[in-house]
């Protein structure tokens, strides 16, 4: 693999790295959307056909399918998805934010309440692997912050069924709709409802460039998690990092997608050129290694900076979906870190940690959206409207305020409902 020092010719190809222009397919997924708002499940049938080649009868997995005692899986998995659940419910319920009121002004209190969404959501992907632990990652904050309904659409496999882990999963977070449909068929279904599914309040969860580019279309209509493309890590290492480990992240996350990114950012030419050995070494052997081959050559870098101080900026720029930080005292370059999905600090924390265990959420930005956007969260699904109310004193405290400016702006209507309320106080200050 390259080893490139970071010139300002390199820092922008590497910060463009693997993201999609979805206007390539805008005009396909367009047509989709307004096909399945105009004829439905009829539509969504079509498109499972065309794409998916499976012809349903009906959309919907039956309930009993999910709530039945035994799954056709190993005892292990099984258990592995328990205890991940455990994890990432205990995670995720900390994150719930507290209600809370303040005295802004004498007699004026202001606060805020917290609202779960009525109805979400959640896209699971098929296509190139099965992903139950992106239905624990995108249902169980939902649950946890109390949404009422929260269904899942993802792609048939060719029998035209769900797989049991699959099935599995959503018995264990706790949902029991699941549609068969996938891609920008079923952004739409879920955007403005058909037949079958029911329109939602927020849609989440990846999917590939037809999926990002719908949810970019129907964002208005409904509000989405954020646009994500391909999966990337950034790693930022010095001469203590252990070769061994950062090579497989880095072709950990080059086997997800030929398009993914994954780039070694460290000031040390013997951890460079010792990560480069390791791939190279390791490669041939990996199960996904034409996956892992492809991804590496098209967007896989290993960059010279003169210190890590310098990683961590060009970090910075980068945002990445994921972040690795393996040196001698990663704490140091956290203070320093302002863009990023997810951090993993230290020698013994790989990005698959986060993936499936550790309770934080695998959802997150991707193509240097960490720039504005949070990963998936509990948060993600409540809303916060704020409260206020004035009392007598609250009234007078503000009247030359609020009729002062309202006048000011032309609008005399706001101006009169304020001072109304100064009469209601002069009427009962006059009634004692």
């Amino acid at each position: 693999m390259e080893i490139i020092e970071l010139t300002d010719k390199k820092r922008d190809e590497l910060l463009k790295r693997s993201e999609l222009d979805d206007a390539d397919v805008a005009g396909i997924v367009g047509d989709i959307i307004n096909d399945v708002r105009n004829r439905g499940d009829e539509a969504l049938k079509h498109y499972t056909e065309k794409f998916d080649k499976v012809k349903l009868e009906d959309l919907r997995v039956e309930s009993s399918s999910i709530n039945k005692k035994n799954f056709n899986i190993e005892d292990k998995v099984l258990n592995a998805l328990k205890k991940a659940s455990k994890n990432i419910k205990k995670f995720h319920k900390a994150q719930i934010p507290e209600e809370w009121s303040i005295e802004v002004d004498e007699g004026i209190n202001a606060g805020q309440i917290i609202r779960p969404l009525d109805s979400v959501g959640c896209y699971i992907p098929g296509g190139r692997a099965i992903y139950p632990s992106t239905i624990l990652m995108t249902v169980i904050p939902a649950k946890m912050a109390g949404v009422k309904r929260v269904i899942c659409c993802t792609p048939p496999q060719p029998d035209g069924t769900v797989s049991d882990i699959i099935l599995a999963a959503a018995s264990i977070a706790g949902i029991n709709e699941i549609y068969m449909v996938g891609g920008a068929q079923a952004v739409a279904a879920m955007a403005y409802g058909t037949e079958t599914i029911p329109k939602v309040d927020k849609i989440v969860g990846p999917g590939n460039v037809f999926v990002t580019a719908a949810k970019k279309m129907v964002y208005g209509a409904v509000d989405i998690d954020f646009p994500a493309g391909p999966s990337e890590v950034l790693i930022i290492a010095d001469e203590t990092a252990n070769p061994e480990y950062v090579a497989l992240d880095m072709m950990a996350q080059a086997e997800h997608d030929p398009n993914a990114a994954s780039v070694l950012v460290t000031d040390s030419m013997e951890t460079a050129e010792a990560v480069n050995a390791e791939i190279q070494e390791k490669i041939g052997s990996m199960e996904r290694s034409e996956i892992i081959t492809e991804s590496l050559q098209k967007y896989g870098r290993i960059v010279l900076t003169e210190s890590i101080e310098e990683a961590v900026d060009f970090s910075n720029d980068y945002g990445p979906e994921h972040l690795i930080i393996t040196t001698e005292n990663p704490e140091k370059q956290l203070e320093s870190i302002t863009n990023a999905g997810s951090i993993f600090l230290g020698q013994l924390t790989p990005v698959a940690a986060g993936d499936y265990g550790s309770g934080t959420n695998h959802v997150l930005p991707t193509s240097g959206c960490a720039r504005m956007y949070s990963g998936l969260s509990t948060e993600s699904f409540i809303k916060k409207p704020t409260v206020q109310r004035l009392s007598e004193k609250g009234v007078l405290s503000l009247k030359d305020v609020i009729i002062d400016l309202a006048e000011y702006e032309g609008l005399y209507a706001h101006a009169e409902s304020f001072k109304k309320r100064l009469d209601h106080g002069k009427e009962q200050e006059r009634l004692k």
